[in-house]
């Protein structure tokens, strides 16, 4: 990421940059969000820290700049980052007054599915291989989105104990059980609910409309909060189309 910038900034004086070739427009300013620091004479957490600087951002960047943002909203609850992640990647986007060009780095995976409804945003990442229990990384770009993270393989190269590595692969193994389970047992109540419920009387001009059938066919209690809200703006959108 820093990387990026960098060469961004030798292109802008005219200066050679580490590519064999480079089309690079005229950039006003770049933005970074890079980093976990906290500042002890303002009084302000890691987390402060890094809304303050993403205001900042947010605020003051234009179409002609470049945001640099690695990993928003890690430093909160997982649903309180990942809206927070969300709804800057949505507002740097949409919002007709931005739409800078943006390198967003993050492990929010849900976020992936931006891409199946924004127009300008492009899902890339850092190709892996898998061998024997193993991760290789291959330091290869490559298009597409992944659903999952090697955390537990880095705190292995890191050095931790193998007894915690080997815990921590057991407590993951365990939340993804539960994780699946709940789904499961979500889905199976709203097909219950289905079931009993009393059916509704049709309209007595004509038959429901697409949009309507549409959704009373959507199972709510086995989808999470950002595929009910993508499903949403789905819908929303079919409605617009007329």
């Amino acid at each position: 990421l820093r990387q990026v910038a960098l060469i961004v900034l030798l292109a802008q004086i005219g200066s050679f940059v580490p590519a064999v070739s480079a089309t690079i427009g005229l950039v006003d300013r770049i933005f970074t969000r890079i980093g976990a620091r906290e500042d002890l004479p303002a009084g302000q957490s890691t987390f402060m820290v890094e809304m303050v600087e993403t205001a900042n951002i947010l605020n003051n960047a234009t179409p002609r700049s470049l945001i640099i943002l690695d990993e928003i909203g890690r430093g909160t609850s997982t649903y309180d980052g990942l809206s927070i992640a969300r709804a800057v990647a949505e507002y740097i986007h949409s919002y007709p007054r931005l739409g800078a060009k943006t390198l967003f780095a993050t492990h929010y995976h849900e976020l992936v599915e931006l891409a199946s409804f924004l127009p300008r945003v492009k899902n890339f990442n850092i190709a892996v291989a898998e061998d024997k229990g193993e991760v290789i990384f291959l330091y290869r770009i490559v298009p597409g989105g992944v659903d999952k993270s090697y955390g537990i393989h880095v705190a292995k190269l890191a050095g931790l104990p193998k007894s915690v590595v080997h815990r921590a692969q057991e407590v993951l193994e365990e939340l993804e059980g539960d994780s699946q389970k709940a789904l499961s047992t979500r889905s199976a109540r709203g097909r219950r609910r289905r079931k009993e419920a009393v059916p509704q009387q049709l309209p007595l001009l004509g038959r429901k409309s697409p949009l309507m059938e549409e959704l009373e066919k959507l199972d709510i209690d086995s989808m999470s909060p950002l595929e009910a809200l993508n499903k949403l703006y789905e819908l929303q959108k079919k409605s617009k189309e007329g």
